[in-house]
Order: structure tokens, then C-alpha cells, then sequence
């Protein structure tokens, strides 16, 4: 092999070497510049600390899963939350339940404006809600013909009674933390799952974004309890919770509540 042939091999493993490098420099500048534009995502639940010197009360409005439809003991998310509250606070929950099976978010905003039930709301230190599951699904009858045009009104329609339904509580009670938890979906073995959760994630975003315009409102993520084994926690009807699944919603909720005494000045 003659020396000229070496200088050129020589040379052309240099030349590869600084491609190479200039590669995978590119390829971190590409991944740095990534990192610091992507902001992190916003965080749409926090701890809420409550004072526990005073009688504590729940006021509990919504749909089916808020009265607990699915739970043999009738509980559902809500009574298995106070049972652990009240462990944590050592201290008893005065609850009014006034959740309304199969109803929707223009039933709702019509009857938070009842006088007994802003009663309940204005009294309350906490405010549990589940809505939005009979605007999107209707019964069952929005999978017959999953429209993605009537989906999008379903959804305008249902968010702008959100809007409604978030400013008339808060401007009922302006310190009480309210707690909307959010929407899973139930139909995960059926053909059109990826559709009907693709569906169901844009409400969840679309709302968590509504409530985060608004002060002490947290909106409580729940597809991911039950994106996996979706069965496993579901009543025999496939759509509600079982004790078991709304003992994982109780879990979550529970998770972003602690207890203080309030001291004397």
C-alpha cells in the first residue's frame, strides 16, 4: 500500500469523524432548543389545605357518578372521599348530595340557580362536581353515529354552560375549593376506542383549560384510571364505576386535600 493511497484513507477518516460530530452536535442543539421552547404543562391540580375548627361541610352536585349509581353500597367516589377525609381531618363532614342521575350541564346551571341548592353551595367548604358525561356520550346514543361536527357543538355547547355553571358557584361561595372531576372513557374495548378517546381527552383539555380561568376551581383527571383494565372498574352496565373504580376516584381527589388548624390571633 503506497503512502499516497494511506494519506487519502487517512484523510477521508478525518472528514467522516467531523460529520459525524457535527451530527450529533446538531442533533443535541436540536434537542436543547426543543426542551427550552416546549413549556412544561400546566398543572391542573394542587393542594387545597382546610381549616378544621369549624363544622365541615360538602356540597356534592352533578350526575349519576356523584350520586354513586354502580356501587353496591351506594357510596360511590363521594362517600368513599369523606371516609377518608375524616380519617385525615379526625373530624365529621356535613353532606348534601343533590346530584341528579342522567343529568346534563343545562339541567345543572338550571339547578344550581334553586335557592336551597345555592344554600348548600354558599355554606359549603368544599364543592364536588361531575358533569359532562351525558352531554358527550347522550345515554349511549352519540356511539351509534360518532359525527365529529356534532361532537364539536355537543362540546361548545357543554362548555359555554361550564363557563356558566363555574362563574354562578363561584360568585356563590368565593373561598370553597371546587373539585369538577373530569371524564374517562368507558368504551375502551369497543372498534372505535382510539376515536371515542380522542374524543373524550379534547373535553378533558378543552375543561381543564375553562377551569383554570377560574380561582380555586380544579378540575380532577380520571381517563388514566381507567385507560387500563378498563373493565375491572366498571358496574355490569360497562358505563358507571364500580366500588372499586370509584374508590380510585376518591383517591385522587383525596390526594390534593390536607387539614390545618387555624390559629387563634
Amino acid at each position: 500500500m503506497n503512502k499516497a493511497f494511506i494519506k487519502i484513507i487517512s484523510f477521508v477518516s478525518v472528514i467522516s469523524a467531523l460529520i459525524c460530530l457535527f451530527g450529533l452536535g446538531w442533533v443535541l442543539k436540536d434537542q436543547w432548543t426543543e426542551a427550552k421552547t416546549i413549556s412544561p404543562q400546566k398543572q391542573t391540580a394542587k393542594t387545597t389545605k382546610i381549616t378544621t375548627n369549624h363544622q365541615l361541610q360538602i356540597a356534592a352536585l352533578g350526575d349519576s357518578l356523584t350520586r354513586g349509581t354502580g356501587d353496591p353500597e351506594g357510596k360511590g367516589y363521594v362517600g368513599y372521599l369523606i371516609d377518608g377525609l375524616e380519617k385525615k381531618a379526625h373530624k365529621k363532614f356535613l353532606l348534601t348530595n343533590s346530584a341528579i342521575k342522567g343529568q346534563t350541564s343545562k339541567q345543572l346551571l338550571s339547578q344550581i340557580k334553586q335557592t336551597e341548592i345555592q344554600r348548600q353551595i354558599k355554606q359549603a367548604d368544599l364543592i364536588l362536581l361531575t358533569i359532562g358525561g351525558n352531554d358527550l356520550f347522550q345515554g349511549g346514543e352519540a356511539l351509534m353515529n360518532l359525527d365529529l361536527n356534532n361532537q364539536k357543538k355537543a362540546e361548545q355547547s357543554y362548555l359555554k354552560n361550564i363557563n356558566s355553571i363555574y362563574s354562578t358557584l363561584r360568585s356563590i361561595n368565593k373561598k370553597a375549593t371546587i373539585f369538577h372531576v373530569g371524564l374517562y372513557n368507558p368504551f375502551m374495548k369497543m372498534e372505535q376506542s382510539k376515536l371515542t378517546s380522542k374524543i373524550v381527552r379534547q373535553w378533558n383539555f378543552d375543561t381543564a383549560e375553562l377551569a383554570a380561568n377560574y380561582k380555586e376551581i380544579v378540575y380532577v383527571p380520571t381517563f388514566d384510571l381507567f385507560e387500563l383494565n378498563t373493565n375491572d372498574y366498571l358496574f355490569n352496565d360497562k358505563f358507571h364505576p364500580n366500588a372499586a373504580g370509584y374508590q380510585l376516584i376518591a383517591e385522587r381527589v383525596a390526594s390534593l386535600i390536607t387539614f390545618s388548624e387555624e390559629k387563634s390571633k
